[in-house]
């Protein structure tokens, strides 16, 4: 519980702070912020906690898990939407259905999983967490993700733009150079600067996302995302949590695992939402909300797992 409240200090004083200055300073400032995270502050901590990590001969599993939670979220935020449909007799716009489906499905396991998972786990196992993300999490969004918004929404022009941001994503590119990286000796002086900026970059990331949480203002499609909340929050994570020690995975793998999979929704989500013209205010509600919930959720996965 110590941990835990230290992680609240920490991350949560940084969120904090985050947020004040979004309603301080210019929009400007976290989008410039965002690019310098996206193009070289995120790749270059992923290169250095790949240096201090353990590869295991299952660490494919993440990625595994991380496809089975996104369909397994998609495929019961369907079955509420078509058991609203049955019992209620109401049936939400297809823009609507999509915007709840995605945050039902996709998780920032990348700017909020990483430090939380570091704070909690430490650096030894951190590459579960990169695994999870970089092969699972983040090709699910911009693939099954995109074919969600594509089906229900509109914007089939954005196809290739999104395609593009695949392939250019700086974040993959860090990850395939970080595993060549591992190997490579380099001066303790070096080692340590590079550390120092993983860590700095890792902050930077939690101010970024209060400042961002400090621009959501939409918060009247709230009973409505609270059914993918509870899906993407609690349900998921508690029956693929429940499965996990079948793989033989050990304490601190499974709990790195539940923690990925229980973050609320991604960014993404917003950016498939305004590409394909879907629900915008339910995908931002969705955004503030999870995140919110997950300081109560937390203490529940890490006593759980």
């Amino acid at each position: 519980m110590i941990n835990l409240l230290e992680l609240y200090v920490k991350l949560g004083g940084l969120v904090l702070v985050g947020f004040i200055l979004g309603r301080k300073l210019p929009v400007t400032v976290p989008t410039r912020l965002g690019q310098f995270l996206f193009w070289v502050g995120v790749p270059i901590s992923i290169v250095s906690f790949l240096r201090q990590s353990s590869l295991s001969g299952q660490i494919w599993i993440a990625p595994a898990i991380a496809y089975l939670a996104i369909l397994l979220g998609a495929f019961l935020a369907w079955l509420a939407i078509k058991g609203q449909a049955y019992f209620r007799n109401t049936v939400p716009q297809p823009q609507t259905q999509a915007s709840l489906i995605l945050a039902a499905m996709l998780g920032n396991t990348g700017y909020l999983g990483f430090p939380i998972t570091l704070a909690m786990v430490g650096k030894e196992y951190f590459s579960w967490a990169l695994f999870y993300d970089l092969l699972g999490s983040f090709p699910g969004t911009y693939t099954l993700g995109v074919l969600i918004a594509a089906r229900f929404g509109s914007g089939a022009q954005n196809h290739w733009q999104i395609a593009k941001s695949i392939l250019i994503n700086p974040a993959l590119w860090g990850f395939g150079f970080g595993l060549l990286f591992r190997q490579v000796t380099i001066p303790a002086i070096a080692e340590f600067w590079l550390e120092k900026f993983a860590w700095s970059g890792v902050g930077l990331s939690l101010l970024l996302i209060g400042m961002r949480l400090a621009l959501l203002k939409s918060w009247r499609s709230l009973p409505q995302v609270g059914m993918s909340l509870g899906i993407k929050m609690l349900l998921v994570p508690l029956i693929l949590g429940s499965i996990l020690p079948l793989f033989g995975l050990t304490e601190p793998i499974v709990k790195i695992i539940v923690l990925q999979i229980a973050m609320p929704p991604a960014f993404g989500t917003l950016v498939i939402a305004e590409a394909f013209n879907l629900d915008r205010d339910l995908a931002v509600t969705a955004l503030a909300a999870g995140t919110i919930v997950l300081l109560a959720t937390l203490p529940v996965w890490l006593w759980l797992f």
